[in-house]
């Protein structure tokens, strides 16, 4: 997005939320590396590597989601340009 069409999530209570899941996909990763450097077996460290996935994944789609929320809810003048920016990253997601 451009800066003048930019949204900033102001929702703490989703800032919260997804910083705490973005966290945890951190320490996830983390175990990911240390398992590699281990020699663990490919099935485990694919499993933790889909958990850290599902994580980054759902941070951004709440991300997403409450943005768009607050964009309409705030009916800025330009809400369908940043609805349509959020869409697209929405479906670049999918």
């Amino acid at each position: 997005m451009s800066s003048a069409n930019a949204h900033v999530l102001q929702d703490t209570a989703a800032i919260d939320i997804i910083t705490k899941r973005l966290r945890r996909a951190n320490g996830q990763m983390g175990a990911v590396v240390r398992m590699m450097e281990e020699g663990r077996d490919c099935e485990a460290i694919v499993h933790q590597m889909a958990a850290v996935s599902k994580a980054v994944n759902t941070a951004a789609f709440t991300l997403i989601a409450a943005s768009l929320r607050e964009c309409l809810e705030q009916g800025t003048e330009n809400r369908a340009d940043v609805a349509s920016r959020l869409e697209k990253m929405f479906l670049s997601l999918a």
